[in-house]
């Protein structure tokens, strides 16, 4: 049932994603509508999370849903064996749509050619993470007010990034300018860069985090150094504080620069720049509510503002 699953942000036209972002204005408006009355949204996380699967249920919740699933794929028949395949099509006999994280790239896009009910995928390995890219754009129309031509600078481990990864093709419509900051053993991957080449993107690449660098920046992008993709736990060691934000460093920035980070943060941003007025991310991570409550309606083929009917007339009215 590929067709209205959300697996990849390459499955939307800029109409598409423009549409989910004018819905989430709404829902930001008025979180709290009865679309989902009757619905059971099943949320399966092979990988740990707190604000993607907290920020799907409470979607849910606030629509007039239900949800079941599970956040530790231990205590599941998975531990005993049981195959991706089996689980899915077990769960679709449960729910109306699957919100699935899973560690495999992959792993999304084959539950949704197999599942009788839309698959949303909350992250699948180090491949995309398409409900966080929107939640990006949404977060990044809304501090500068548009979405073209912007400058947009990527720090930190882009090659294991699933977020920076998906990013990158939900931009690719609006034509931005990309930096691409990373120590050489966590580059962007060459398949990423062949697309912004393909599209005309333009994009430089850095291994020095420098001011310069962030005073000609619109969005700074910031990302953790991912421990759990290391198989190479001296390689993590060497590259896991390489590049960290202090406050210092935006001094001479954009009046309009936002920070941006998916989260959890380690020790790539300094705590004090949590106070600097130029800090989003504990926005950004609110706004992922209003997202996904756009993205649950979206393939499940709801209307957010249906139309009224009309009301009926009194049967003792005089004709």
């Amino acid at each position: 049932m590929l067709y209205n699953s959300l697996v990849s942000i390459e499955q939307y036209t800029q109409e598409d994603i423009l549409r989910i972002l004018d819905n989430a204005v709404k829902f930001e408006a008025r979180p709290n509508r009865n679309l989902l009355e009757g619905k059971v949204v099943a949320t399966l996380f092979f990988e740990p999370s707190t604000r993607t699967r907290l920020s799907f249920e409470t979607a849910v919740n606030r629509l007039g849903g239900r949800v079941i699933g599970f956040q530790d794929a231990s205590t599941t028949s998975s531990s005993k064996g049981e195959t991706l395949k089996d689980t899915i099509r077990m769960i679709s006999n449960y729910a109306d749509v699957i919100v699935m994280r899973h560690y495999l790239e992959g792993a999304a896009r084959y539950a949704a050619e197999i599942s009788s009910v839309p698959i949303v995928n909350a992250g699948d390995g180090a491949n995309q993470h398409p409900s966080q890219t929107l939640l990006d754009l949404y977060s990044i129309r809304k501090t500068q007010g548009k979405l073209d031509h912007l400058t947009v600078t990527m720090v930190g481990d882009l090659k294991y990034g699933r977020t920076v990864h998906s990013l990158i093709l939900g931009l690719s419509y609006f034509n931005p300018t990309f930096h691409f900051i990373a120590p050489e053993e966590l580059r962007m991957p060459d398949e990423q860069k062949r697309f912004c080449e393909g599209r005309g993107i333009r994009f430089e690449e850095h291994v020095a985090f420098t001011e310069d660098i962030i005073n000609r920046t619109d969005i700074l992008y910031m990302t953790r150094v991912q421990r759990e993709r290391f198989t190479d736990l001296v390689e993590y060691e060497r590259v896991k504080n390489v590049y960290i934000l202090h406050g210092r460093m935006l001094a001479g920035s954009r009046p309009n620069l936002r920070v941006l980070h998916p989260l959890p943060r380690v020790n790539e941003i300094a705590c004090e720049v949590d106070d600097n007025p130029k800090a989003y991310y504990f926005e950004q991570a609110r706004n992922g509510l209003f997202t996904r409550e756009a993205i649950l309606c979206d393939v499940l083929g709801l209307e957010v503002d249906p139309p009224r009917r009309p009301a009926r007339k009194n049967s003792s009215e005089t004709i």
